[in-house]
């Protein structure tokens, strides 16, 4: 079978494996589409924090059973399935209290483990989920949505409360669109005018900060005088994430669902004295991935339009490091098998 292998930051290669059998309890995934996230991307520059070379990259993955391993129950040739790719350990304290996303000793698929840039891969069972009546882009679509949902949980915005989200990315389009189906009244900042317009013209989104505006000033007015109460950072970049604190209300909170490798800090009296409540929003769980399906399924999210380019594994190689460049105006690539 076809492999991509990250063997250093800037350097991928295609391989020839043989295809791996099933263990005990797995199931072998023939994969059909994966995304490519910020995380990948991160891993090729080198700037992913928890991150090893060599490394078969891919967490965004929806494929087909191609063979089931001993014990295994519930899945037949052919039955297509979205991975799950946050293998936690089941025993260390945030497992035991049902927060295996943020388990101690957790392996994600692609980024401490092989992922799925690869013709067929092993999974447990239990990381594995019935996708019917979804097509393929959507399915390859739902970890990354599934993200932008598990930050709402944690936000768990009110009704016509006021929530910015920083970072127009796939995954702020999925917080901004999680949140108005909770009901809260969303604004979007992003430096990218383009991001900006997708959100209002192909995912139907209203108030938004942009480069050219005085962003305090234009979010007090989108606010009616107040700042928001919730604010989630969805770029992973230090100087945002720094940043964001400025525009929290007093009594608010923060959420951080991006990520950066470099340490960051503010200025403690200004968080102190808002009395900030400060959360982070790490992968997400089986929960928020039904629901992220269910909601496609019904039509309340929307997600195809995400998909601005494709490439397949032939092909990967060459044209990766494309999406780093912001002309590209890449939302989302997905890679075919």
């Amino acid at each position: 079978m076809k492999c991509v292998i990250l063997d250093e930051p800037n350097s991928f290669r295609l391989d020839e494996r043989d295809v791996p059998d099933p263990g005990p309890g797995e199931a072998l995934v023939r994969m059909v589409r994966m995304g490519i996230c910020g995380t990948d991307l991160h891993a090729f520059q080198g700037d992913q924090p928890f991150f090893s070379y060599p490394r078969i990259i891919g967490h965004e993955l929806a494929g087909e059973i191609a063979a089931v391993g001993e014990g295994v129950d519930g899945f037949a040739t052919g039955d297509p399935v979205v991975v799950l790719p946050y293998l936690a350990c089941k025993e260390c304290i945030a497992c035991r209290r049902g927060r295996p996303n943020c388990c101690e000793r957790i392996q994600v698929m692609g980024v401490h483990v092989d992922g799925g840039l690869q013709e067929y891969v092993p999974v447990p069972a239990d990381h594995l989920i019935p996708a019917p009546g979804l097509d393929w882009d959507r399915r390859a679509l739902v970890e990354c949505l599934s993200i932008g949902a598990h930050a709402v949980r944690r936000a768990d915005p009110e009704d016509q409360e006021n929530v910015l989200v920083i970072g127009a990315g796939p995954i702020g389009l999925g917080v901004l669109q999680f949140a108005r189906q909770r009901g809260a009244r969303t604004i979007a900042l992003d430096l990218n005018s383009e991001r900006l317009r997708f959100w209002t013209d192909q995912l139907g989104g209203g108030d938004v900060v942009g480069p050219d505006d005085d962003a305090p000033a234009r979010i007090r007015e989108l606010c009616g005088g107040d700042m928001p109460t919730c604010v989630v950072d969805a770029t992973g970049h230090v100087g945002s994430m720094c940043g964001a604190l400025d525009f929290v209300a007093h009594g608010g909170r923060l959420v951080y669902v991006g990520i950066s490798k470099e340490k960051f800090g503010w200025n403690h009296p200004e968080f102190h004295m808002r009395e900030t409540t400060l959360l982070a929003s790490r992968n997400a769980t089986r929960e928020d991935f039904v629901s992220v399906m269910d909601s496609l399924r019904d039509g309340v999210v929307q997600a195809s339009c995400f998909v601005t380019h494709r490439t397949s594994i032939d092909d990967i190689v060459g044209r990766f490091e494309s999406y780093l460049d912001p002309a590209t105006k890449a939302v989302k690539a997905l890679i075919e098998f």
